[in-house]
């Protein structure tokens, strides 16, 4: 039958596209249009082989065998059939299992009951010679497809490309037509001019060394009162001196939050630290041991009472927002963040709402931070096993968050 099939490794072509455009073979460095793939997959196959595309098979490994996002926007897909495997951790490495096994199962069944006469296998692992030459025994025309190589070498068995009857190369002008590295938080252009001191924390890099208790204990103690504490829930500690606070911006927050706007001494004093520089700044989440505030005073009622996104969402808005998570949310800890945010401004009933969260930078409100959290383990951002959010996942969310919230108050404080 004059049809062809493509049978794609996921892990060996992502894999090998990081190692070519990043240097390293990490998917996160990478995001992936996967709509623009399959096209350039089924157009590159149809003009090789000459015959039209029965069916893409991506095989990929998942946690527990959980569909993450990008399989659940795959396999929706036209002629597209998304095959998993397990995906587990050892000796703190990411391994497949049982992927090759199921591409070499695919390989051969669909050789021996004749669906095509060309196979595509887009992969480098030498286990699947057998199930190559018993295609091709059956008359199946294999071609091998790899990708360019970041040292200019071969990134697939030699057995396995001695074997195929075509050999094809994608090279990086191909693969940049969906792939692409990924930004890191605060490196794209903003939406708006961001308040210095967010523009700041948004630059800042994450300290790696651990924190002493006793010290973060010590300073606490001895923060004046209208001062923010040295470390709320999920805020931000830079370099052992409070989060620097621009005068303008301070009014404004203070403002909007319904608090008493700072004295000129005050904003003296805040004008002085923000000046100040900072050559060692670090940017750290209390979520790191020893730096939770349990001392802090309870959430001033007006912040309390922020509506969550779940009390601002009709059904028709959750299942909207569901086939946007799933069709055009990439699950990138940063635009995780923005997504969320996005959706509550555009639901709050008040318009001061969003300036009175603004006022509370850097501290997320806890009920509002809890459910942003939770939607962003829907993104399989969770650490298995733990059921925790990586540290700098959970950064990049809540920069994220930030990011939109201040593009959207900074525009109507110009307006």
């Amino acid at each position: 039958m004059d049809r062809c099939v493509v049978l794609v490794d996921a892990g060996y072509l992502l894999g090998a596209a990081a190692s070519l455009l990043a240097g390293e073979p990490s998917r996160p460095r990478i995001t992936v249009d996967h709509a623009a793939l399959i096209r350039a997959l089924r157009d590159r196959a149809e003009a090789d082989t000459g015959c039209d595309l029965l069916r893409i098979y991506w095989f990929d490994g998942a946690p527990d065998r959980v569909p993450q996002p990008e399989h659940r926007r795959l396999r929706v897909m036209p002629r597209v059939t998304v095959r998993l495997g397990a995906l587990t951790r050892s000796d703190g490495r990411w391994a497949q299992k049982g992927v090759d096994a199921a591409m070499h199962a695919e390989l051969t069944e669909l050789a021996r009951n004749r669906a095509c006469a060309d196979i595509v296998l887009v992969t480098g692992d030498g286990d699947l010679l057998p199930g190559l030459m018993s295609a091709k025994e059956h008359g199946v025309a294999v071609h091998l497809w790899a990708v360019q190589a970041a040292d200019g070498d071969y990134n697939q068995s030699e057995d396995l490309v001695a074997e195929a009857d075509e050999r094809r190369v994608l090279d990086r002008a191909w693969i940049t037509q969906a792939v692409r590295l990924t930004e890191t938080p605060g490196s794209g252009a903003p939406h708006a001019t961001p308040r210095p001191e967010i523009a700041a924390i948004l630059s800042a890099p994450l300290s790696e060394t651990p924190v002493n208790p006793a010290a973060a204990s010590q300073r606490q103690e001895t923060a004046a009162p209208h001062d923010h504490p040295a470390a709320t829930k999920n805020g931000t500690h830079r370099g052992g001196a409070e989060p620097d606070c621009a005068p303008g911006a301070a009014k404004d927050a203070a403002g909007a939050a319904g608090r008493a706007v700072p004295t000129p001494k005050d904003l003296a004093t805040l004008g002085s630290r923000a000046a100040a520089p900072e050559p060692t700044a670090t940017l750290r989440w209390s979520s790191d041991k020893g730096w939770v505030d349990r001392g802090s005073p309870a959430e001033p009622p007006a912040i309390a009472a922020l509506p969550m996104l779940a009390h601002l969402t009709t059904a028709e808005q959750r299942w909207a927002d569901r086939e946007e998570d799933i069709t055009a949310v990439s699950g990138d800890p940063f635009e995780v963040g923005q997504v969320f945010a996005r959706r509550w401004a555009e639901r709050l009933p008040a318009g001061e709402q969003i300036f009175q969260l603004s006022g509370e930078y850097p501290r997320i409100p806890h009920r509002i931070d809890g459910e942003l959290l939770r939607y962003a383990a829907r993104f399989g951002l969770l650490a298995h096993k733990d059921d925790q959010i990586d540290e700098r996942d959970r950064y990049a969310i809540r920069a994220g968050f930030w990011r939109e919230v201040d593009a959207r108050t900074g525009a109507e404080r110009a307006s």
